[in-house]
């Protein structure tokens, strides 16, 4: 790489990018609740789009029954999604390291990486066990695929940042 302040501000894009999509992904377990409010008249079995895709609209039904169920009945049954928000926020916080000193902190970026590729078993094993449909499976899954596209990259040039 021939410009250090571009690659760097390149890196730190890259990792800006992760942090918020981790953020946002985290954060949006906690109000489950209210989101299948939103969710389930688009997607239920009574819309629309549950003519067009039933069996995605019976899952929707499912989990929207499931945690108005629990959630109304055992509310500490949400504090586990309160913790699933938790951890992407302390994995999010571990990336200031990066932001601050990539070449130091790769390690980091490829502690990222691994937890990404991670996610891919731990979906199929725990989806598997949970009876979760492999639909549903795929879109879990697709946080670590997509999430590991910008830690590669980042690491990339974290590497050529290092040679310079």
């Amino acid at each position: 790489m021939k410009n250090h302040s571009a690659s760097l501000g390149r890196v730190r894009a890259l990792l800006i990018t992760f942090i918020l999509g981790l953020t946002l992904s985290g954060l949006s377990a906690i109000p489950l609740r209210w989101e299948l409010e939103i969710v389930k008249p688009l997607f239920g079995v009574s819309s629309s789009f549950g003519r067009v895709f039933p069996a995605f609209s019976v899952w929707i039904d499912r989990v929207y029954e499931g945690i108005q169920v629990g959630y109304g009945q055992y509310p500490f049954l949400a504090y586990g999604t309160d913790w699933l928000a938790f951890g992407h926020m302390a994995i999010a916080i571990a990336f200031i390291g990066p932001l601050r000193d990539p070449i130091k902190n790769i390690w980091v970026v490829e502690f990222g990486m691994i937890l990404c590729v991670l996610v891919v078993p731990w979906t199929l094993i725990f989806g598997f066990v949970r009876g979760i449909p492999f639909f549903w499976e795929l879109i879990d899954m697709s946080f670590g695929i997509v999430g590991i596209i910008p830690l590669w990259f980042a690491r990339r040039d974290i590497l050529e940042l290092s040679l310079t």
